[in-house]
């Protein structure tokens, strides 16, 4: 085994004793298991909610996307989702403690009064989380395989991290995810933060000095084009991304988790400081342009340049930060995945299955959870690509439903939830499959409109259904809760 290999493990070890550790003294109750007893302070659940936005996706993804496409890059380093928390999640936390609730799904149920909504939301959140998990097991191989030097096998570095994640997310569940979710985050600061700095001096000199050098051999390289990603691209992907991140199932357990809305409104103002550790990220992206040049697979190029500069020993530390930004957001998408498959999907099939029973389901469909993952990473890359493009624009389309269910007075029926999710779904799922753009769709449009983000149609088409299933079905659903009233009275 060599010093890469060996640090690798040792982390992956350390980080299995930490999630297992995280159980001691605590009940393991489904409440417990689920969202951490609803006891997490301000540190836990900065590091579940602010390390769920870093993973294999922008470890390797950020600095290849910076090295192949340039300029527009920078769309990841977006910060107006947290300032959207700030009033967002407080109220969704208030709601889910007064009613105990465990699940994305649950919230919607609860709030519309209405199962067959919290089953769609159920299904869609678990069709969209599948291959995220995926993705995240796809990076895990690539990252183990590059940073070993081949010593192991993606298949076999997969195996190993999805056995060491299920066995401490089956026995310890949210708080295991926390603690080891607080070694991945201070370890991946410390190496992004050093290699994001020391190769554009190492190569450059410095950071002005690097993007002097690419501009010259590449002038257009750092800004945004004219057409395709152009700013109209860049901006509405934007909005899209900080309609749809806080919509993904397994961030309401970490939301739940919390013990106060101060905890949260606490991160929601100090998490933008984390999104400066992504412009480190596209630093290597960009150091690399010039230094490994040709990369067919842009993911490689952190790896790369790494292997190119440092020592096999601190390629192993990075190869350890990256391992566990793929495990630990696994570790918590495993969790919300059997939590609302078992609590949202079965027991609205068996209503009568007793809380032991559930708590026990649930922790066999952790593992279930993980091979259903393990075989699409292995036989379904195809489709799963598919999938993962459809993901992030699915779970935006419960963004409209969940926000109106916030105010006072919500303008949408139940009807209407319904409505606009399945059909905001249906034109993501067209979209996807058949490789549409708002250019092709409309091709007489202005170039700026042509670029915006697909998924705008697909969120214009929800919001339309919605309120006009709304205003059909409102005195409906009035007049049907005067005769239970009375019916009561």
């Amino acid at each position: 085994m060599n010093i890469s290999l060996a640090i690798i493990f040792g982390f992956l070890l350390f980080s299995l004793y930490l999630g297992i550790r995280a159980r001691k003294g605590e009940k393991m109750d489904l409440e417990q298991w689920a969202v951490g007893g609803r006891k997490l302070g301000t540190v836990f659940v900065f590091f579940l909610l602010a390390g769920e936005a870093y993973t294999t996706f922008t470890f390797l993804g950020g600095s290849g996307f910076a090295y192949a496409a340039g300029g527009p890059s920078f769309y990841i380093f977006n910060a107006a989702y947290f300032v959207l928390s700030y009033w967002l999640l407080p109220p969704i936390w208030q709601y889910a403690k007064e009613h105990k609730l465990l699940s994305q799904s649950d919230f919607f149920a609860h709030k519309y009064k209405s199962t067959a909504l919290g089953v769609i939301v159920a299904i869609a959140g678990v069709i969209a989380m599948i291959p995220y998990i995926v993705l995240q097991l796809k990076g895990l191989g690539i990252i183990v395989s590059e940073a070993s030097y081949g010593a192991i096998s993606p298949t076999a570095a997969i195996w190993i991290g999805l056995i060491a994640v299920t066995t401490f997310v089956i026995i310890s569940g949210l708080n295991g995810s926390a603690w080891t979710a607080v070694l991945k985050d201070i370890l991946i600061l410390i190496v992004v933060i050093f290699i994001g700095t020391y190769l554009p001096y190492h190569y450059y000199g410095g950071f002005q000095a690097m993007f002097e050098a690419v501009h010259a051999a590449k002038p257009d390289f750092i800004t945004l084009p004219d057409a395709g990603l152009s700013t109209s691209w860049f901006v509405s992907t934007l909005v899209l991304w900080t309609f749809g991140v806080y919509m993904w199932p397994h961030i309401f357990p970490t939301i739940f988790a919390s013990k106060s809305k101060k905890a949260i409104k606490r991160n929601a103002i100090i998490m933008p400081l984390y999104q400066i550790v992504l412009v480190f990220v596209i630093f290597v992206g960009f150091a690399a342009v010039l230094q490994v040049p040709g990369l067919e697979n842009t993911d490689l190029a952190l790896f790369e340049l790494a292997k190119k500069t440092f020592d096999p020993w601190f390629v192993g530390v990075i190869g350890a930060a990256g391992i566990l930004a793929a495990l630990i957001p696994s570790s918590v998408l495993l969790l919300a995945s059997a939590t609302i498959i078992s609590k949202n999907i079965f027991k609205v099939v068996r209503p009568n299955t007793s809380d032991q029973a559930l708590n026990k389901l649930t922790r066999y469909l952790v593992v279930a959870v993980a091979l259903a993952s393990l075989f699409f990473t292995f036989n379904g890359a195809n489709t799963i690509v598919t999938l993962l493009l459809m993901g992030y624009s699915l779970v935006t389309q419960l963004f409209p439903a969940l926000f109106f269910s916030l105010l006072k007075r919500n303008p949408v029926t139940k009807q209407g939830a319904i409505a606009g999710i399945l059909t905001g779904i249906a034109a993501v799922a067209y979209i996807t499959i058949s490789g549409q753009t708002i250019g092709t769709i409309f091709p007489s449009l202005p170039q700026a409109l042509k670029d915006f983000d697909v998924g705008i149609i697909a969120l214009l088409v929800n919001l339309i259904f919605t309120f006009a299933v709304s205003a059909f079905t409102k005195d409906k659903n009035q007049n049907n809760g005067k005769v239970i009233n009375q019916s009561a009275s």
